[in-house]
């Protein structure tokens, strides 16, 4: 599954992580896989099932 990093970034700054914010929004793709990202998701006390999932497309539509 996948989120928007503007959640993240909400969810972060919402709770006073400002700096861990703005780490976030330079350093994660626009879509944050979160199968992948699962250990930095925990670390930031992020809960990927709490937000709309977000869907990628391939291009080839």
């Amino acid at each position: 599954m996948y989120i928007e990093k503007a959640q993240i970034v909400a969810n972060l700054r919402s709770r006073g992580l400002d700096a861990r914010a703005d780490w976030v929004d330079t350093a994660l793709p626009a879509l944050v896989d979160t199968y992948r990202n699962a250990a930095l998701l925990q670390t930031l006390g992020i809960n990927p099932a709490g937000m709309s999932p977000a869907y990628a497309t391939t291009g080839q539509e």
